[in-house]
């Protein structure tokens, strides 16, 4: 992995499934190097705060538990809110407005818990988006069976970086080699701006003039990145229709966990449409988890532009190192 961007993007990354956590649970995280903690309060809101209580260092994730008011610290009973204000010390008649701790914005949208990254701490720059938002009409307008844990998977410890995640998108070539199709597919259209990366690609013959049909969308996949993030693919097959979330987060400086959520439309032979959708994430997995991140790749020159496209776009994700450049 020598030469990659910070493992510290700017960005939303999931950390949960909505799922993992009902009112009244409390989670330990550990993301980007540091020790997290999150919780749903009374009201059914998510927090997330570092984890370490600023009394005398407790570990709220340790035997912290949800009260009035926020989290309370194990050791010494002290409440912090979900903002990581001190609200309460049971021995004391007033809180300690002084120390805070570090809280996440939240984002709990398409059944999955995000935080928002920025190791300047700025506010969020945007929006998680709906998934059925920034796809296809063709994605939209069809009905998917809940979400179970046979529809979430988590991949840990894996030796990538989300950029070289996010770089599948201008990377057609790689489906003849890792995921067999017979012919590359084409890139038929691409959308960008400083936060999202969207394409449509088609597979097969039928998208071999390379010309995009709007309305047309028969063996095609669209493919939405919000950052580094956060990865939204929408599949029309000839059995139906499928929404593949692919989320990585950083864990340590050479790390990250991989988040899979599977959305299937309703339909006849559910289980092994399901079972295809999770087919192809496992040999990616494979190349990634032994990749090493070339700063000057070898690009051919039907890929070259892509690559280089979407890396310019990348560099606004890590503002240390763009601070360093200027």
């Amino acid at each position: 992995m020598t030469g990659l961007p910070s493992m510290q993007p700017t960005g939303w990354f999931q950390v949960a499934w909505s799922t993992d956590l009902t009112v009244g649970d409390v989670k330990p995280l550990n993301y980007f190097g540091t020790e997290m903690v999150a919780f749903r309060d009374l009201d059914g809101t998510v927090n997330v705060l570092d984890a370490h209580c600023q009394h005398l260092g407790a570990n709220l994730s340790v035997g912290g538990c949800v009260v009035e008011g926020g989290i309370q610290c194990p050791f010494h009973g002290w409440v912090w809110s979900g903002q990581g204000r001190n609200v309460r010390i049971p021995y004391e008649d007033r809180p300690n407005r002084g120390r805070r701790m570090r809280s996440y914005p939240v984002a709990e949208l398409n059944e999955c818990i995000y935080v928002w990254h920025d190791v300047e701490r700025r506010d969020p720059l945007w929006q998680i988006p709906a998934a059925l938002d920034v796809l296809g009409e063709h994605i939209r307008s069809q009905r998917y069976s809940r979400l179970g844990v046979d529809e979430q998977e988590v991949y840990r410890g894996i030796h990538v970086h989300p950029q070289v995640i996010a770089e599948n998108a201008v990377d057609p070539h790689h489906f003849r080699f890792v995921h067999r199709t017979p012919i590359s597919p084409v890139v038929l259209s691409e959308h960008t701006d400083a936060s999202t990366w969207h394409a449509k690609v088609g597979f097969g013959k039928r998208w071999a003039d390379g010309v995009d049909r709007p309305g047309d969308s028969v063996n095609t996949i669209e493919i939405h990145w919000s950052g580094l993030g956060v990865s939204f693919n929408g599949e029309q097959t000839k059995d139906g229709v499928r929404i593949i979330a692919i989320c990585a987060t950083p864990v340590d400086e050479t790390t990250s966990d991989i988040f899979a959520t599977y959305w299937i439309s309703e339909g006849a032979d559910y289980d092994e449409r399901l079972r295809a959708a999770k087919a192809a994430l496992p040999d990616d997995i494979k190349i990634w988890d032994h990749q090493k991140y070339m700063d000057q790749p070898a690009l051919a020159p039907s890929e070259a532009a892509g690559f280089k496209q979407l890396r310019r776009w990348a560099r606004s994700f890590y503002p240390q190192q763009a601070a360093a450049q200027a």
